[in-house]
């Protein structure tokens, strides 16, 4: 009994030993790895985001109120410039289109009789001028009659406007019938359609949006939002690279067309509207598709350049070295071959979103950099302690 308690005492002590002390005494042992200072040509490059959208997009609305009766349309229906792809009820514009053309005629009858009046007046006038030499009548005649003369072509002014009027209310009313009939305006693709058949239109206030299209989706672009600090970089002609979320593998095409002046301020973020053109032959792209842009900054040739990662490690052993500041403040760490990281400063400037360009600092090709530092017990598995069995 007594070696027994001995013998599983000794198990648990070795066990112990080695969860703390690793098969060669050492407890936390510090790994790093590493990543060489490279001579070569680094592409400068703007990083951005923004949304595909198509070049031209027309909103299609209403001008009329009324019901629409049938919808000739739906998405991604192909549409030519003139289609009808929408009617609602015309019995009302109908009807408004009799009565203006009833008002129209009114209007024309009254200036006939405006006419007549003027002709009839007129003789009387001239009759009387030629009496009133012989005495035959009084000139108070005279004058009536003048008066009636003139009286009468006011009238007839009076009903020729009557009629320019009735006009405009028949050509009013015939304009919103053909509204009534909704067209496309372009050629092109719906990629919205926000009303079915049935449902009332009311364009009292504001057109009301029954159909998007897309003029042409084989040509599309991206309104990106570049950084303020970045800006100043960009220019027109300049070729850029995206991917979208729904092709992860793939890396399409575009070229900067506008660099737009006007600042858009978000929680005081200023950031600036570039406009990336994209040929959008195959279709794979459709609007709204969130693109992560990289946009061809410069090309820097046969150049020292450092890992990202390197300007990012920082040792977490609580210590800070006292390290001499230069113009940029950036530092990297080189491992000795006593397995110590040491401080050094540098001032980068290019970057591909990889390597960085090496404008100063006590580096040359070939030095190795830490970038990245792993801590693990030895003879553990994934950090843990060995499992113990008892049998």
């Amino acid at each position: 009994m007594k070696r027994g308690i001995v013998a599983l005492a000794a198990v648990l002590l070795a066990a112990v030993a080695y969860y703390y002390l690793g098969t060669d005494g050492s407890a936390g042992k510090r790994n790093y790895r590493t990543a060489p200072v490279e001579r070569g040509d680094i592409a400068e490059t703007v990083l951005a985001t923004g949304n595909l959208n198509a070049v031209t997009t027309v909103q299609v609305g209403s001008q009329v109120s009324g019901t629409l009766e049938k919808i000739f349309v739906d998405y991604n229906s192909p549409v030519k410039k003139g289609q009808v792809i929408a009617q609602i009820d015309t019995r009302l514009f109908e009807a408004s289109v009799l009565q203006a053309q009833g008002n129209l005629e009114n209007a024309r009858a009254a200036t006939e009789r405006a006419r007549v009046l003027v002709i009839d007046t007129e003789r009387t006038a001239r009759r009387n001028r030629e009496l009133v030499k012989d005495g035959f009548v009084a000139q108070s005649d005279v004058d009536s009659a003048e008066t009636a003369y003139e009286t009468a072509l006011a009238q007839k002014r009076s009903a020729e406007g009557q009629v320019i009027q009735a006009q405009g209310q028949l050509s009013a009313a015939e304009t919103n019938l053909r509204y009534a009939t909704i067209r496309s305006p372009v050629d092109g693709i719906v990629i919205s359609r926000n009303v079915d058949a049935g449902q009332t239109v009311a364009a009292s206030f504001q057109t009301p949006t029954l159909f998007t299209i897309a003029e042409d989706l084989t040509k599309m672009q991206i309104d990106t939002n570049v950084d303020e600090a970045d800006i100043g970089k960009v220019r027109a002609g300049q070729q850029a690279t995206f991917t979208v979320d729904a092709y992860p593998e793939r890396a399409f095409r575009g070229k900067v067309v506008q660099v737009r002046s006007a600042p858009i301020v978000t929680q005081n973020v200023v950031t600036y509207n570039v406009v990336v053109q994209v040929d959008n032959g195959d279709l794979l792209l459709k609007p709204g598709m969130t693109a992560n842009v990289s946009i061809h900054v410069r090309d820097l040739p046969d150049v020292l350049k450092i890992p990202n990662a390197a300007l990012r490690f920082r040792p977490s052993d609580g210590k800070k070295p006292e390290e001499k500041k230069v113009a940029g403040g950036q530092r990297v760490y080189i491992l000795e071959k006593d397995g110590k990281t040491k401080p050094i400063s540098v001032k980068g400037g290019a970057s591909d979103g990889t390597h960085t360009q090496l404008v100063e600092g006590d580096l040359k090709k070939g030095d190795l950099l830490v970038v990245e530092e792993v801590r693990k017990k030895q003879g553990a598995a994934g950090g843990q302690g060995p499992r113990m069995r008892f049998f």
